[in-house]
């Protein structure tokens, strides 16, 4: 009984009874709300613009896609609400992106026709899959960002695969012509690359344990 008790706590941050029941009973503050989806945003399109910046010189494409924001929008799906962790995580992205492009020069102007959908369809739904298993064992809920993060590869591949088959749309040079399908999906398949961001993994729990340990809750929700 003993060794169980202790697996238990290996795996989760239990809170006492007491204060799960007080935590529970508290009604819902939609300016809290909101004010953590500014502040949360700002903090996910902080991340996005560490990509470049986080290694200090530029990547070649897609690995300047890769950024810091995975570490933080996988533990806020942790430790927040749906609503504040996915309006944080589609907000946040949507911005960061916009300033990459915009501000650093990560892509053509013109890419941000769908990079920047792109990244909000990608990452935005990462955050409710996470939310399904926030309430298992650590080792569940690192299994569940895996699956998250593989459905955000996938979704940048099902949108780059058709414009770059059907259109000349990220074609620079003049004179340039649809690909086709074969050619569209050799190119769209260089996204899998994106599939580094697992290494975020470890530190999103790491962020997850550190705060649920620092103000003693399961979740801020």
């Amino acid at each position: 009984m003993n060794q169980n008790r202790d697996s238990q706590s290996n795996n989760s941050f239990e809170l006492p009874k007491s204060t799960t029941a007080q935590r529970d009973l508290r009604p819902r503050n939609p300016i809290l709300d909101i004010a953590r989806i500014g502040a949360f945003s700002a903090l996910v399109a902080v991340g996005t613009i560490l990509s470049n910046v986080l290694f200090g010189f530029t990547l070649p494409y897609p690995l300047g896609e890769i950024t810091a924001a995975p570490a933080f929008y996988l533990a806020l799906a942790v430790l927040f609400s749906r609503k504040v962790s996915f309006w944080s995580t589609a907000i946040g992205s949507a911005i960061g992106e916009t300033i990459n492009i915009f501000v650093f020069g990560a892509a053509p102007p013109i890419w941000a026709l769908t990079f920047i959908p792109g990244i909000v369809l990608a990452r935005a739904p990462e955050v409710l899959i996470v939310q399904r298993f926030r309430n298992k064992t650590r080792s569940l809920l690192a299994f569940g960002m895996v699956l998250a993060t593989v459905y955000e590869t996938v979704v940048f591949f099902l949108i780059d695969w058709p414009v770059y088959s059907f259109t000349a749309f990220y074609c620079v040079q003049p004179g340039c012509n649809s690909s086709g399908l074969v050619q569209g999906f050799w190119l769209a398949s260089f996204d899998f690359a994106t599939l580094i961001d697992i290494v975020w993994i470890p530190v999103a729990l790491i962020l997850v344990v550190a705060a649920q340990r620092a103000y003693r809750v399961q979740h801020f929700d």
